[in-house]
């Protein structure tokens, strides 16, 4: 799990846009231990829609990692994060190799704040929200932000990577 950057728990993500001055707000549920979809659970924990909350699944694309972020109605269309990247081929990665990259645990990896600064696609279908919803650096934590959070904090690029 990553280590709170703060004396007031804070993950890497949360301390990251604060450093950045972006606005978010921090949503907490409790985790379901028997969820077999942490973004599900999540979003029905908090009685958002699954279109506007997004998971962070960590990739590879011609064999180095990437992040692909997606709403938990979708999913990861490899083939286009790959496309998006100048790549031609990509694989979910070994989720150790992704907790390693991004020091965060399976189920609360967040876009933001990561250990290894990884390339990053998010659907284009967030840039139609006012806000979404992504992990918060931790399961139990969603932060709401501004989708124009994504290129300016974690230098992603918007692309249409969702499948239904």
């Amino acid at each position: 799990m990553a280590k709170s950057a703060n004396k007031t728990g804070g993950t890497p993500a949360t301390t990251l846009l604060t450093r950045q001055k972006v606005a978010f707000t921090a949503h907490t549920y409790e985790v379901d231990p028997k969820a077999t979809s942490y973004g599900e659970a999540a979003a029905a924990a908090l009685g958002v829609p699954p279109t506007r909350l997004f998971k962070t699944l960590v990739a590879t694309v011609d064999g180095r990692l990437a992040v692909g972020v997606v709403p938990v109605s979708a999913s990861l269309d490899l083939k286009a994060l790959a496309a998006a990247l100048g790549g031609k081929r990509a694989a979910m990665a070994d989720p150790a190799a992704a907790e390693r990259a991004t020091g965060y645990v399976t189920g609360g990896i967040s876009p933001f704040g990561q250990r290894s600064r990884l390339p990053i696609v998010v659907d284009a279908s967030a840039e139609a929200q006012e806000t979404v919803f992504v992990s918060g650096g931790r399961r139990g934590l969603q932060i709401e932000i501004p989708p124009a959070a994504f290129p300016s904090v974690a230098g992603a690029i918007f692309a249409p990577i969702a499948t239904a």
